[in-house]
């Protein structure tokens, strides 16, 4: 696991990189293409539109000879050529506006934003729309295209320019980038989903290796809390075959009673490991009474005064809440409270000075179990109601147990609806803050 998941983690990294390199360069060449199929069209329209306007405008006038004196051989005749029609005479703004509109429709750009003007070869304008003047000058941004209106004459058949259909499209990027929303919106959709893939593969290999590694720190534990008094045991029943003890009364009994304490420490590990395994199957069925908290906790303290003396210890009481009174199953929240004052005196270096102090609040109990220990640091903190986890004890070396205790904790102040809060510096103690309601009457 160790090798594999750095390799694994650089490939998948450089598969999205190259991944997003190729999307890239994909959507950069769509971009292109896409901007040259669309001029291709604004070209077609602006050719068509000024097709049918030169076809609509163009003069059906014969040639008239005027005479003057009669029809004789040398008589001056004079050639008139009526003037053909321009397309501000034949057509409105709007006309033509309907016309270019149409033809976008036509090859699929209904949606294209566009200005036109009709002006002669010379510059002048017939007429404009409205936002022509304004996008006009911005050549960068626009494309502006010019188109001659031309006209044929039935009686010269000469094709003639002399107005031009000039169309602008106002930023014809912007307008690329519109048409192609939906396609890049669906590849960043699609590349964030396969990024939050490789995050959550990441993540439960993560998860994977720190399993592991608990499990590995729970075998370890577990055969190292049986592997004692198994063979305390050992010897205990090795010394009881002795004949020596075999007579002596005394002696036997004090190695049966050795056998019968590590029983019962053995029965008091399987009891915890099981305990543990019913909590993860299921929530803690509560059999609710009301307790008096300041009570409990002193009833429980006591029940470490030995050890207390070991370690020429002491616990002080600041009980001040004017309410200690809750709802709660006296068997789990005795077990809660004795958890968190004997993890105080384990983590704890002679000697051991704890303070439990509380005060209530309008609608909650508070109390803090605060050691002299030798504190925690910010992942300990951070990990300390998880199953299996273990502290870092420095030098103490002879701290026990399998890591479930503080779990334990943690799932008796939930199915209480209550809080539980941590502080804690290295080599500056550690307190624990419990926050549950309080009684209503």
């Amino acid at each position: 696991m160790k090798r594999t998941f750095p390799i694994i983690v650089i490939l998948i990294s450089l598969s999205l990189c190259g991944l997003f390199l190729l999307q890239a360069s994909w959507f950069d060449n769509l971009m292109e293409v896409t901007k040259n199929q669309l001029v291709e069209k604004i070209n077609m329209v602006g050719v068509n539109v000024a097709t049918d306007i030169g076809k609509s405008t163009r003069s059906s006038q014969p040639l008239r000879l005027n005479r003057r004196g009669g029809l004789l051989l040398g008589t001056e005749l004079q050639i008139k050529l009526f003037r053909q029609p321009t397309v501000e005479e034949r057509f409105t703004m709007e006309e033509v506006r309907e016309k270019i509109s149409k033809e976008f429709q036509r090859v699929k750009l209904s949606n294209l934003k566009f200005e036109f003007a009709i002006s002669d070869v010379e510059g002048d304008y017939e007429f404009y729309s409205n936002g022509y003047e304004q996008e006009f000058w911005d050549t960068v941004n626009n494309k502006r295209n010019y188109y001659p209106i031309l006209r044929e004459t039935d009686n010269l058949a000469l094709n003639e320019t002399n107005e031009l259909l000039i169309i602008i499209v106002p930023d014809v990027d912007k307008q690329v980038w519109y048409s192609l929303r939906w396609i890049l919106v669906g590849a960043i959709t699609f590349f964030l989903i396969i990024l939050a893939a490789f995050y959550v593969t990441v993540k439960t290999l993560l998860n994977q290796k720190r399993l592991s590694q608990i499990k590995s720190d729970f075998i370890n534990n577990m055969t190292h809390e049986f592997k004692t008094p198994l063979a305390t045991i050992s010897l205990a029943v090795d010394a009881l075959r002795s004949p020596k003890v075999q007579s002596n009364p005394e002696k036997g009994a004090y190695f049966t009673n050795i056998i019968k304490e590590e029983n019962i420490r053995m029965n008091k590990h399987v009891e915890t490991i099981l305990q543990a395994a019913f909590l993860e199957k299921q929530e803690l069925n509560l059999n609710l009474s009301k307790v008096s908290v300041h009570e409990m906790v002193q009833e429980v303290a006591g029940t470490f005064e030995l050890q207390l003396q070991d370690k020429n210890g002491q616990i002080d009481f600041l009980l001040n809440a004017s309410n200690d009174s809750i709802s709660a199953d006296d068997t789990h929240f005795r077990n809660m409270l004795s958890n968190l004052i004997d993890n105080a005196i384990k983590y704890s270096q002679d000697p051991v000075r704890i303070v439990i102090s509380s005060h209530s609040t309008r609608n909650h109990f508070v109390m803090r179990i605060q050691d002299n220990g030798i504190g925690m640091n910010k992942e300990s903190v951070k990990r300390i109601f998880e199953k299996f986890y273990r502290a870092h004890t420095g030098n103490l070396h002879n701290v026990k147990g399998f890591g479930l205790g503080m779990s334990y904790v943690k799932t008796v102040i939930d199915a209480h609806k209550g809080k539980i809060k941590v502080d804690s510096a290295v080599g500056k103690g550690t307190s624990f803050t419990i926050e549950v309601p309080l009684m209503q009457d």
